[in-house]
């Protein structure tokens, strides 16, 4: 994502600033006693609606604060952290969907065999910044090459499909019509297509399994999270419903040797206000992942404080000097509000998982909720610097490099900005997404299978 000229130098001003006036409690906290104190005190907080919590030193292991870890929860799309890491351990991470269109033998026919592409699109702008498959483009391509065959006007055509999307075939029957044609559609068998097919005229390729991950994680998109770990499903020999998404984390879980106590998932997205979830099952699976190359998509995809995603609003007010510091997946539904994933703070990188999910309904205790567990991060963070050495002596061989986890604060000149490159825009990408309506987002939308609709 690229960042405005006024917003860079914003977040430029706010890190410098930041680092010369780090209060004492942020670069000296240390203490285990002091930021149990700290965590204890505003977990008390009304705001929180006594939250489950847990901070733990990634580097040693220690717990240093938690507070019903044990206690399930309703983790909204925490949840999608779940979702991520499935995908990437079932699926291939470079693997790239194809969906193509071929005239029939017969007359009138086109034969479309996809692949349940997740994220295929039916806008055309998402599809240029995004690298996604076009939709529309196939239906056009089938028209023309029909067009061509039949050498006459087109009026009635059938459509023989594999391998879509109800929301695909819906947009398809209402793009036809739109141009006067009645389509007849019907589904097939892979040996339909090897045995009818004249000749393929179009075909279309999906972004790869790390790109839909990492997009599904910075824009919290709904539907993209829930057809992953559907897929994932699928590709495992489970059901492609409620029961199998719930088969192929538990999988996950036990092959990451995670214990899935207290958990409970309807759908991959969190939508459901009956998925469970415990922080210390988040908190495990956040510990197991970092550093681990095959799962490097979640760490990379996760919204950046300030920076990027569903937390590029955020902290710049609430808390300054966390900005570019905090990795975190957020989770909001009507009541409820959670936060996961990775803290700067100096020398070390800790793992936090906080799920307030008794707060009272309405988007003013939900903004709250946040501000408080902004704020609270913000008295633990802090960024690396490396310590100023005297001329007399002499830095040793392994201390010009950091500890694993952390990075040296970049020049002034640039700022720690995330990963993902998706839009040339400021904002987050809204639209259609495979014909569903509403498939981004933390809250309001509930994901059925591939149908999204208002809650």
């Amino acid at each position: 994502m690229k960042l405005s000229p006024f917003r860079s130098i914003a977040l430029l001003v706010i890190a410098l600033v930041g680092i010369g006036t780090l209060p004492a409690s942020a670069a000296n906290l240390t203490s285990t006693a002091e930021i149990s104190r700290i965590f204890t005190k505003i977990s008390l907080s009304p705001h929180l609606a006594n939250p489950s919590m847990i901070l733990i030193d990634r580097g040693t292991g220690e717990v240093l604060f938690q507070k019903g870890t044990g206690s399930p929860r309703r983790p909204a799309s925490v949840l999608k952290l779940l979702s991520a890491t499935t995908a990437l351990e079932f699926l291939d991470p470079e693997s790239r969907y194809v969906t193509q269109v071929s005239l029939a033998t017969a007359p009138q026919t086109v034969i479309i065999q996809g692949d349940l592409d997740p994220w295929m699109t039916t806008s055309y702008k998402l599809a240029r910044t995004q690298g996604r498959a076009l939709l529309p483009y196939l239906a056009t391509k089938a028209l023309y090459g029909l067009g061509a065959k039949e050498n006459g006007p087109l009026t009635e055509i059938s459509v023989r499909y594999i391998g879509l999307f109800t929301a695909d075939v819906n947009y398809l029957r209402e793009f036809f019509k739109s141009k006067g044609i009645s389509a007849h559609f019907s589904t097939i068998g892979p040996n339909y297509v090897a045995a009818n097919t004249e000749r393929v005229i179009a075909s279309v390729t999906s972004s790869t399994i790390t790109e839909m991950v990492k997009f599904a994680l910075t824009w919290s998109d709904n539907l993209l999270a829930d057809r992953l770990v559907r897929a994932a499903a699928r590709a495992t020999g489970f059901t492609n419903d409620d029961v199998g998404i719930s088969n192929v984390i538990k999988k996950m879980l036990t092959t990451l040797q995670i214990s899935d106590a207290g958990l409970f998932v309807l759908d991959g997205s969190g939508l459901s206000k009956s998925d469970r979830v415990t922080v210390r099952l988040i908190a495990d699976l956040l510990l197991k992942i970092r550093g681990d190359e095959k799962f490097a998509a979640v760490y990379e995809g996760l919204p950046v404080s300030g920076i990027t995603g569903t937390l590029e609003d955020r902290f710049l007010t609430t808390a300054p000097q966390a900005v570019g510091l905090v990795r975190a997946k957020t989770g909001t539904l009507n009541g409820t509000v959670s936060l996961a994933g990775y803290v700067e703070s100096g020398a070390h990188e800790y793992v936090f998982v906080a799920i307030a999910d008794r707060i009272k309904k309405g988007e003013v205790a939900a903004k709250m909720a946040r501000a408080t567990l902004d704020k609270l991060l913000g008295r633990i963070t802090a960024p690396f610097i490396f310590p100023t050495q005297s001329s007399s002596s002499a830095p040793s061989s392994s201390s010009s490099e950091p500890p694993v986890g952390i990075t040296e604060i970049p020049p002034a000149t640039e700022l720690p900005v995330g990963t993902d490159t998706i839009s040339s825009s400021s904002e987050p990408p809204v639209g259609l997404v495979s014909g569903a309506i509403g498939a981004i987002g933390d809250k309001g939308v509930v994901v059925k299978e591939d149908v999204a609709t208002r809650a």
